[in-house]
């Protein structure tokens, strides 16, 4: 933990992220003003998903992707996604209304994106599974995601490592290891080396996410 403060402010975040931090708000807790405690981490060993190599997805993974029966899509329902992230995980309190109005506010000046999964229900679609992060440059910070269905996270995630790597971006960062992440191949690695990665990476200029 580096710091703490409740400040959403589109300048705020990217410089959070260019320099390899991330808020994280902690549920109901506040600080002495009564405002919502946010602690800025820049964790040491960081995950990360390479984006050098072919994906070696899981044999179930490579099933769903081949016979799913969602539409996939970029930057549809960002809200949809970022407001799903929250309501679908138990405990998952970090995404409050000043951290969904500041994402928000990235993804309208454009630097904050989602995948999102629909499924197509007798009067129009459903979402059902997505992820949403940051871009700058040639890194992707991803955020959270969520389901609905089974299988419909992972595919959003895997949606998204296939256009990150057509767009030419070079690092997809995951932030902190938890199972679900360490079984689609997320590995983590020291923060000096992140740092430098992603110090190079900022200054690419990848195609835009399609």
């Amino acid at each position: 933990m580096l710091a703490v403060g409740c400040d959403f402010t589109a300048g705020t975040l990217l410089h959070a992220y260019r320099s390899g931090i991330f808020p994280w708000p902690h549920g109901d807790d506040e600080d002495e003003r009564g405002a919502p405690l946010v602690l800025w981490f820049s964790p040491e060993p960081r995950c990360v998903f390479s984006l050098a190599d072919e994906p070696r997805w899981s044999r179930s993974l490579r099933r769903a992707l081949r016979l799913h029966p969602y539409e996939v899509t970029v930057d549809q329902d960002f809200a949809g996604v970022m407001h799903m992230c929250g309501e679908t995980r138990k405990g998952a309190t970090w995404i409050i209304p000043e951290l969904e109005r500041g994402y928000r506010e990235l993804h309208r000046l454009g630097w904050a994106h989602s995948v999102e999964v629909w499924e197509s229900t007798g009067d129009g679609r459903e979402l059902v599974g997505g992820i949403y992060g940051v871009a700058i440059g040639g890194v992707f910070a991803g955020e959270s995601m969520f389901h609905t269905r089974t299988d419909a996270s992972k595919i959003a995630f895997a949606s998204l490592v296939a256009k990150l790597r057509a767009a030419g971006y070079e690092l997809f960062d995951v932030q902190v290891t938890n199972p679900h992440l360490a079984s689609l191949g997320c590995v983590e690695i020291p923060r000096d080396e992140y740092l430098a990665r992603l110090s190079n990476a900022v200054g690419r200029s990848p195609r835009p996410l399609a």
